[in-house]
């Protein structure tokens, strides 16, 4: 088989299954990615993560642990609390929203790092427009100035834990109500409102972001697909006009967000001809196996490799983390 590490799957239970390993070792597989069934404790979890590298040295593991409602892992470790509270935390006092942000970012990625996980799937830079199902206290704030200093502050406290971060969900999920995990949303907007807003944070951050998520939004007055399987979105705005050089991983294809490309390798060939460089299947095994079907079929691309976005050493000490846990311990028990 000649195919590229262009996939990122999950498994289903605490420990790898016979099945788990065969994928892992399937050349198509490029990462995996942690949900809530697949913890029961950080010693747990450690020992699956190095159980995952005797497989395959080189995979990128993953995990959505934004904080807030969006946590896979919780008993053992800090509850983060979600990001529209730093955001009214900034709006009291700026310095102190800044270094709250910081101090968390670091503390939700130190604690991943030491567990051996690559990344967390954050920061969220969508905008809070006060109506999306899906984004909603998520977002640091509904102001793109206000949110871009304060995700800027997050990813700083990642990258001291030696985290990379990734930036979601180009070019911005927060303005339509739809949740794309159960339906098609479509942004009425022109482009320019677009561009003045929800890219703000995006085209500033670039350079701080090792990887960006699109999202599974039709923005119908730009483009007729949605943003993860659109050249322009990915091609013309993320890479040319932003300048963005860092690895681009599509949403989650087994999302309704995404059904109305097509079944799994229809999906997957449109979302690598975008330009996306790894593509998630979450919760489908048949569609994982289809896609590294698709994938064993495909030319060689040009994509940036998700290894470079594997855990660094951090540079954080204990007294770092006290800080950071007594703060969010602070913030947790006014919510």
């Amino acid at each position: 088989m000649n195919a590229q590490p262009l996939l990122m799957l999950d498994i289903d239970g605490l420990e790898l299954t016979a099945e788990d390993k065969e994928l892992l070792q399937h050349p198509g597989t490029g990462g995996l990615i942690f949900f809530s069934r697949n913890y029961s404790s950080r010693e747990q979890i450690t020992a699956l993560a190095k159980s995952i590298r005797a497989v395959r040295p080189e995979i990128l593991i993953a995990v959505d642990q934004e904080g807030g409602r969006v946590q896979r892992f919780r008993d053992g470790f800090v509850r983060i609390p979600p990001m529209r509270m730093l955001g009214e935390t900034y709006e009291q006092d700026q310095q102190v929203g800044l270094q709250h942000a910081q101090l968390l970012g670091s503390l939700m990625a130190a604690e991943l790092v030491s567990c051996g996980i690559d990344i967390s799937f954050a920061p969220v830079l969508d905008l809070d427009f006060g109506q999306s199902s899906v984004i909603g206290d998520r977002s640091f704030h509904a102001d793109p100035f206000r949110a871009t200093q304060l995700a800027g502050a997050f990813i700083d406290g990642m990258a001291a834990a030696g985290m990379a971060a990734t930036g979601k969900h180009f070019p911005g999920h927060g303005f339509v109500q739809a949740d794309s995990h159960l339906e098609l949303p479509i942004d009425t907007r022109e482009f320019s409102e677009i561009e003045s807003q929800d890219i703000v944070p995006f085209k500033a951050l670039a350079a701080k972001l090792a990887g960006i998520m699109p999202a599974h939004v039709v923005y119908e007055k730009v483009a007729a697909e949605p943003a993860g399987f659109s050249p322009f979105w990915l091609q013309k705005i993320l890479r040319q006009q932003l300048g963005f050089s860092g690895v681009i991983f599509s949403d989650d294809l087994a999302m309704e967000g995404a059904a109305s490309v097509g079944n799994y390798a229809q999906r997957t060939e449109a979302a690598l001809s975008a330009g996306c460089d790894m593509v998630l299947v979450c919760n489908d095994r048949a569609g994982a196996i289809e896609t590294l079907q698709c994938l064993e079929s495909q030319p060689k691309r040009e994509v940036v490799s998700a290894t470079t976005m594997l855990a660094k050493n951090t540079s954080i000490n204990s007294s770092m983390l006290a800080d950071a846990t007594a703060i969010a311990q602070a913030m947790m028990e006014t919510v």
